[in-house]
């Protein structure tokens, strides 16, 4: 039986890819240090979750802790990686710049350090569309310039592009980093607008509209970002597919994202539809790091793995309504 190490497996994409990856019949070992960045009572539930199958074993661990880490390794020699602990946010990264480096860049040369040693087939690791910084070419496409991020939770994730490609150069470990674009969903992060937008209404609480609402956003749905995960965590690059800008070198970064930027002032309409309340908004500016628009180019990813994401936003919106409600009733 396979063996898959998850990590941040308490977190929003880490559950939900962990448990697919159980319905698949893999042995997964999950690790979190389930921090307090949001309620971490979430977390616990997540976690629980996982914890009911027989096929996955939980350990409390931060990727920081490099003597920690490696001796998981070691023990459980495992066949893949899907690295998807990290600090995230982009507006916490400007008021709390230490954690993302010890976590994003510290953490990540542990992960990379601890698979190369520990022979991994493939490490497959989360970006972000937040790479992209100001780069004002739309859509987003894998090939355009990644060098000037607005937040240093984007610098961070470029960061981490560039230390697994050296790995895969000087040492010949498959990686491939995906930039996920927006997600939400069930079980999601309470920072994110989705979900906090959801709380605020319910509650008849204003809701802070940055740029006086005149941004959009590529939400991607998370069973879309689960599946794209998987098909490219059973792919490895190697040099039987070597590829015009990276030639043999094992090593590929793909988009993630629905293909299909959406108004914020869509995003609230069609959450006061599934919600059956109004939205009581409370203008603001545009805050430091933030972008006008993102939109993911994925023809890589059609061409690669046949795979697009296709869940539309109503559709999306709805089952995370249903959810939110079931879980706080």
């Amino acid at each position: 039986m396979e063996r898959i190490l998850v990590t941040g497996a308490a977190g929003f994409i880490g559950f939900h890819t962990a448990a697919c990856l159980l319905r698949r019949g893999a042995h997964v070992v999950g690790i979190d240090n389930m921090n307090d960045y949001y309620d971490v009572s979430l977390k616990e539930a997540r976690r629980d979750l996982l914890c009911k199958e027989p096929n996955f074993a939980f350990q409390p661990l931060d990727i920081e802790d490099q003597k920690g880490l490696m001796g998981i390794f070691t023990e459980r020699h495992f066949d893949r990686v899907i690295h998807l602990a990290a600090q995230a946010g982009v507006r916490y990264s400007i008021t709390n710049p230490n954690v993302y480096i010890r976590s994003n860049l510290v953490g990540f040369a542990n992960i990379l350090e601890c698979c190369r040693h520990g022979h991994v087939r493939h490490l497959t690791f989360a970006s972000s569309s937040s790479v992209y910084g100001a780069n004002t070419d739309i859509p987003f496409a894998t090939d355009q310039k990644t060098d000037r991020p607005v937040s240093l939770y984007g610098a961070t994730k470029k960061a981490n592009e560039l230390l697994a490609y050296s790995y895969s150069h000087l040492y010949g470990l498959p990686c491939t980093g995906l930039r996920f674009f927006t997600v939400y969903g069930p079980w999601g992060r309470p920072d994110m607008a989705v979900y906090a937008f959801t709380k605020a209404i319910l509650a008849e609480k204003p809701i802070d509209v940055y740029n006086y609402g005149q941004m959009r956003r590529d939400f991607t749905y998370i069973d879309d970002i689960v599946e794209g995960v998987i098909r490219v965590s059973d792919n490895p690059p190697g040099p039987e597919r070597p590829d015009a800008y990276f030639g043999s070198v094992p090593y590929r970064v793909y988009n993630i994202g629905n293909h299909e930027p959406v108004e914020l002032e869509v995003l609230i309409e069609t959450l006061e539809k599934h919600l059956g309340k109004k939205a009581l908004c409370n203008l603001k500016e545009m805050q430091p790091g933030d972008v006008l628009e993102t939109y993911a180019e994925t023809s890589d990813l059609q061409k690669h793995f046949g795979f697009k994401p296709y869940t539309p936003l109503d559709t999306g919106i709805e089952r995370f309504v249903e959810w939110y409600a079931d879980f706080y009733e």
